[in-house]
């Protein structure tokens, strides 16, 4: 099988950050931004996705936790790009949907290579523990955008931390889905030739 794997730095005068990914790994993360309903999410990303998963940040959290979220989910959403490099033989589109107690989140993507991004919900509590609840929303955004990815992504419920804990993990099994190699499918899954 081909090395789906991808490492990729992000330095700014506002955040540091290293990011490993392997697309066919087990579940296994370390990772330490300094947020820690952020670190949860993301070690929920990585086991429910089967990504094996590094990231480190050093961010400006004396501000907010703007800077951190977004520069991370950049990071790895080129990190997601270069793993899956030519894209060939990919299942290419997924439509994962999670509950969570009361929670239901709804995630459906495609890996087009043409980024966008819609949104349809909102956070029943403005923060869970330091992470601003928003900042799901943004990181889902801005993972798209950098992924090349059209995503939808739905949310309802009543408990915030319930709501983003099934979008994270609704879009890493989303996730692993399309990026799932199909046996039946040695070219790239599209009738341009390319993604």
């Amino acid at each position: 099988m081909t090395d789906r794997t991808a490492a990729r730095t992000r330095s700014t005068a506002e955040t540091d950050i290293e990011v490993t990914i392997d697309l066919d790994g087990d579940g296994d993360s370390t990772v330490e931004t300094g947020i820690g309903f952020f670190d949860h999410m993301l070690d929920a990303f990585a086991k429910h996705g089967l990504f094996d998963l590094t990231v480190r940040c050093d961010g400006d959290l004396d501000i907010d936790d703007h800077h951190t979220v977004e520069d991370v989910a950049i990071t790895l959403g080129t990190a997601i790009v270069e793993a899956a490099g030519d894209k060939r033989g990919i299942i290419r589109y997924a439509d994962r949907r999670i509950p969570l107690d009361e929670a239901v989140t709804s995630v459906v993507l495609d890996l087009s290579g043409r980024p966008r991004f819609y949104f349809d919900g909102e956070f029943s509590q403005p923060t869970v523990g330091e992470f601003t609840s928003d900042m799901a929303r943004h990181f889902a955004e801005s993972l798209a955008l950098n992924a090349g990815m059209t995503l939808h992504v739905e949310v309802t419920g009543e408990n915030a931390h319930h709501e983003i804990e099934a979008l994270f993990k609704s879009l890493a099994r989303a996730l692993d889905d399309a990026t799932r190699l199909d046996e039946r499918r040695s070219d790239t899954p599209s009738t341009k030739g390319t993604l």
